[in-house]
C-alpha cells in the first residue's frame, strides 16, 4: 500500500494554488467581470514584486552594483505591468465591461494602497504634493501636512461641492495613518534619498532610475488612460470613473508631471511629459 509522504513539499502546498484561485468573487453572472478581478490581482502582486525590491533598497544598504540590479528587476516588473494592459483593453467585451462596471463603485484602482506604497517609497514627499497648491507650506512640511495636499487627493474630491469623494473618505479611513507612519519613517531613506546621496554620480545608476521613472510616471499612465478611454469614451460616451474622478486629468502624466527623481531631468523633459522620450526600451515595449 502506498500513500503520500506529508513531509514533502508540493507544489500546491508551496505556491498556495486553492487559497489563490479562490480568490475571485464577481458581484455579477457576467463572465468578464472574472477576467477584470484576475488582471486586478496579477497587477498588485506585481506591485508586491516592485515593493519587494523597493523595501530592501529603502532598508538596507547597497552599493551601486547591487542597487543597479534591483533597479533593472523593477524595471522589468514595470514592463510587465505596462505590457499586461493589452489584457484589459483587448481581454474583456466592452458592453459586459460596463455593465459589471456599475456595481462596482465606489471601489476604484485609486484605492490600490501599494501603489501609494510605491511612491513613498521612491520619492521624497515633498514630490507628491500636488501643482495647484496655492498656499506656501514652509520649507519642511511635515509629513501629516504634506498628506493634506498630496497630488491624488485631488482626485478624491467633488469639483462641484469640494467634498470628499465616498472612494477617498473610505481609502483614509482603511490608510491614511498607516501611509503617514510610513512616509515619516522613510524620510530621508527613500530610493531618491539615496540618490542624491552618492558620493559620485552614477550615470548608469542615473540611467536606469531616470527609465524607471520615465516607465511607472508616463508610460504605465499613458497606457492605463489609453484602456480607460477605449472603454469609457471610445463611443463618446465619456462615461465617469467608478470612484468619480476625473479620469483624465487624473491618468495623463500632462497634468500631474509626477517624476520620483527630478534632478535627473531637465526642465523641458518635465514640461514634455506629454510626449515622453523614446528610448530603445520604449521602442522595445512598443513594437
Amino acid at each position: 500500500m502506498t500513500h503520500t509522504d506529508h513531509s514533502t513539499t508540493s507544489y500546491w502546498d508551496y505556491i498556495q494554488t486553492e487559497a489563490l484561485l479562490s480568490l475571485q468573487n464577481p458581484k455579477t453572472n457576467l463572465p468578464d467581470e472574472a477576467v477584470f478581478i484576475m488582471y486586478h490581482q496579477v497587477t498588485e502582486l506585481v506591485f508586491k514584486m516592485i515593493l519587494h525590491e523597493l523595501q530592501q533598497l529603502v532598508e538596507n544598504p547597497f552599493s551601486t552594483d547591487a542597487m543597479g540590479i534591483k533597479v533593472d528587476r523593477i524595471n522589468r516588473y514595470t514592463e510587465l505591468l505596462i505590457s499586461s494592459f493589452a489584457i484589459m483593453k483587448h481581454g474583456m467585451d466592452h458592453n459586459e465591461y460596463n455593465r459589471f462596471r456599475k456595481e462596482l463603485a465606489p471601489a476604484s484602482g485609486f484605492q490600490s494602497v501599494q501603489f501609494r506604497y510605491i511612491e513613498i517609497y521612491c520619492t521624497r514627499i515633498t514630490n507628491l504634493l500636488s501643482k495647484n497648491i496655492t498656499i506656501d507650506l514652509g520649507a519642511s512640511p511635515s509629513v501629516a501636512l504634506c498628506f493634506e495636499y498630496l497630488y491624488w487627493k485631488e482626485a478624491g474630491h467633488d469639483h462641484q461641492t469640494g467634498k470628499k469623494t465616498p472612494t477617498l473618505l473610505d481609502f483614509e479611513e482603511k490608510y491614511e495613518k498607516e501611509l503617514i507612519s510610513l512616509a515619516t519613517n522613510v524620510r530621508g531613506k527613500t530610493l531618491e534619498d539615496q540618490l542624491l546621496n552618492l558620493p559620485n554620480p552614477n550615470p548608469a545608476i542615473e540611467e536606469k532610475l531616470k527609465t524607471f521613472d520615465y516607465l511607472y510616471n508616463v508610460k504605465w499612465p499613458l497606457v492605463h488612460l489609453d484602456t480607460a478611454q477605449h472603454y469609457l469614451d471610445s463611443r463618446g460616451e465619456n462615461k465617469p470613473a467608478t470612484g468619480g474622478s476625473d479620469w483624465k486629468k487624473y491618468l495623463h502624466p500632462r497634468h500631474q508631471q509626477r517624476s520620483f527623481f527630478p534632478s535627473l531631468w531637465d526642465k523641458s523633459e518635465i514640461y514634455d511629459w506629454a510626449e515622453p522620450r523614446k528610448t530603445d526600451l520604449d521602442k522595445n515595449i512598443t513594437s
